[in-house]
């Protein structure tokens, strides 16, 4: 906070001994002020010569903080979500909510990975597609042998979807991520014959299964007249922010046939979110059933309320499967925190596995 050579850091009390004899060890003892400690009533104390001279919510400098960029968000964005967001920042709460209903850590597919039998899964993309290292690290974790498969390749005719149990549709920004990207994705697939067979044959394998995810949730959606079980889908619209969103949110996991959620029913979880078309939109012929994945608020609770829910979708719909559960298209990613490490915050109980490493794994018992 100055233009002289200097840093801030905060250290547990139990280390700030230790850290200011390192200081002094390397001739920094004089330069060394203590200027702060943390209080556990959410608020801002200033005191000058143990004076108290300033106190406030953080809430309050929160939003004071945030005033610049709400003024900009509301001429640029949405003005509807910016003032959303703005009074979010103002509501108590703890935070991002996290509930799961089984143990994290267990790994339910090692009994699996000694056998030397690794089904092998499609990790399919676009040109664009940023998303398909990440989805073939999280299948190859899982017990599978992942195969990197560029639609290049199918509509030559290289590559047939026969010799695979599993297809992941990835996310990035296919096609430039120019809006309907999802939709031309698609395209390339129902307006060429051949090609249309070879999907079609695919999806009513009953030993098969697919993922969409982000870019890829959009491409299979659009491929619903292909697809069994899938009148009740969604389309996914241009995000009622009018903007791109990536964020971590928190979303809830319902009840379904989904192979992939398998034992993870009523589990909330942080996930990563990056899409600028995510609004699932229904017709008024169309009911909402096989909802697997919703956005939920700080309490738990599915919400449009926006930034929690960062699209608008209906009933905070995140993910929806077809009637088997094989088959399932989500606008989040999850192969993205798949390990604890790579989301940007978690409980502190969290090791080496994050809650959903768990799907991954159950689509690789399921092929068993």
């Amino acid at each position: 906070f100055n233009e002289e050579l200097g840093c801030i850091i905060q250290v547990p009390i139990i280390n700030k001994s230790i850290v200011l004899k390192k200081l002094e060890d390397i001739g920094l003892k004089e330069f060394t002020r203590t200027i702060a400690k943390v209080n556990n009533t959410d608020e801002i104390l200033i005191y000058q010569e143990n004076k108290l001279v300033f106190r406030d919510k953080r809430k309050n400098l929160h939003k004071e903080w945030s005033s610049t960029s709400y003024e900009i968000s509301k001429l640029r964005d949405n003005p509807i979500c910016s003032e959303s967001e703005n009074k979010e920042i103002l509501k108590t709460s703890y935070g991002l909510k996290v509930k799961t209903t089984y143990d994290i850590n267990e790994s339910i597919s090692a009994p699996y990975l000694n056998t030397g039998i690794k089904p092998k899964i499609a990790i399919l993309r676009e040109q664009g597609i940023n998303g398909h290292i990440e989805m073939a690290a999280a299948f190859t974790q899982a017990g599978f042998d992942a195969y990197d498969v560029h639609m290049s390749e199918i509509l030559s005719g290289k590559t047939s979807l026969k010799q695979f149990q599993g297809l992941a549709a990835c996310g990035g920004f296919s096609y430039g991520d120019v809006l309907g990207a999802g939709r031309g994705w698609a395209n390339s697939i129902l307006l060429n014959s051949n090609v249309k067979d070879e999907f079609s044959e695919y999806f009513s394998r009953t030993d098969s299964f697919t993922l969409g995810v982000c870019n890829g949730c959009q491409m299979v959606s659009n491929l619903k007249e292909i697809i069994p079980g899938t009148k009740n889908w969604p389309s996914f619209e241009k995000n009622t922010s009018e903007q791109f969103e990536a964020r971590l949110t928190s979303v809830k996991i319902k009840k379904t046939n989904s192979i992939f959620f398998n034992g993870m029913e009523g589990s909330i979880m942080p996930i990563a979110i990056a899409h600028g078309e995510g609004r699932a939109k229904f017709s008024s012929d169309q009911s909402k059933s096989n909802i697997a994945m919703q956005y939920v608020n700080y309490s738990g609770n599915p919400t449009k309320t926006y930034p929690h829910n960062p699209n608008g979708s209906e009933d905070g719909i995140a993910s929806v499967c077809d009637d088997s559960g094989r088959i399932m298209i989500m606008m989040p990613h999850p192969e993205r925190v798949f390990r604890a490490i790579q989301n940007s915050w978690h409980p502190d109980d969290w090791q080496e596995r994050s809650p959903w490493m768990r799907m991954f794994e159950n689509a690789r018992i399921w092929v068993d």
